[in-house]
């Protein structure tokens, strides 16, 4: 049922795309982050990836967090967009090299955002339209930003984070083939979980084009996620982050 509603909404961007014609804005850059392995690991993987954040007039956007969007309604303070994201799955190296692989895929959702001044509020509803992964979740995250200093701004971003039972039992769960071939006790989640997070960073804009931002989240696994022996005896239920993102700004 989430599949076929979120397909048609996934598509909504692509088709207004072509009717719109307004300046493109944003930046591009690479990122290079310390991050766990998959969600739940306790070993960490550095990673260096191109950085997108870009703005086609105040229709369309597309960054690596929120996705491809189209804001369908924008009014004072208050933005409505349907959006295409991208959700990981959990390769079967290292601890769990003997369970079977979980593809990533597309999503498709509604990120609704209010933003009064330098506080601004999403609250983003996706489920998956690819991949292994099922259900669906949401996402209310805040986001602070305020400039400290010339050519210098920090910024905090709590979130908080829930997954239905389907999206936990995708990643989390340890079937009877896997617990079989990797000795794991089996696991079925009974319920969906809460993500607690908490992110910041600093920004230094040391031209009028370019920009060095540093970066650390730290999130905590809750329920069901939380007592997996994925995570339990295998893995970690705090999960950290720590980046640099060089960025060129037009």
């Amino acid at each position: 049922m989430y599949r076929n509603l979120l397909c048609s909404v996934a598509v909504l961007p692509l088709l207004a795309a072509p009717a719109l014609a307004q300046p493109l804005s944003g930046s591009v850059g690479i990122s290079v982050t310390q991050a766990p392995d998959y969600l739940g690991s306790d070993d960490y993987k550095s990673r260096t990836l191109p950085d997108v954040n870009l703005r086609y007039g105040e229709q369309l956007y597309l960054n690596l967090r929120d996705g491809l969007g189209w804001n369908i309604y924008h009014h004072q303070n208050w933005t409505l967009s349907p959006f295409v994201g991208y959700v990981p799955g959990r390769d079967n190296e290292g601890d769990l090299s003997r369970f079977e692989k979980v593809d990533g895929g597309l999503t498709g959702g509604f990120r609704l955002q209010y933003k009064p001044g330098p506080w601004n509020l999403t609250l983003k509803a996706q489920a998956p339209v690819s991949g292994d992964m099922d259900g669906y979740q949401l996402t209310l995250r805040a986001g602070w930003q305020n400039q400290i200093a010339p050519g210098w701004s920090v910024g905090l971003s709590p979130s908080l984070t829930y997954s239905s039972k389907e999206w936990t039992q995708s990643l989390f769960r340890v079937s009877a083939r896997d617990a079989l071939k990797s000795g794991f006790q089996r696991y079925e989640p009974g319920d969906g979980y809460w993500r607690l997070g908490i992110g910041g960073n600093i920004n230094y804009r040391f031209a009028d084009n370019w920009s060095l931002t540093g970066l650390a989240a730290v999130t905590q696994l809750t329920g069901d996620a939380k007592d997996s022996p994925i995570v339990r005896d295998a893995g970690d239920d705090v999960q950290a982050l720590a980046g640099m993102v060089l960025s060129y700004h037009f």
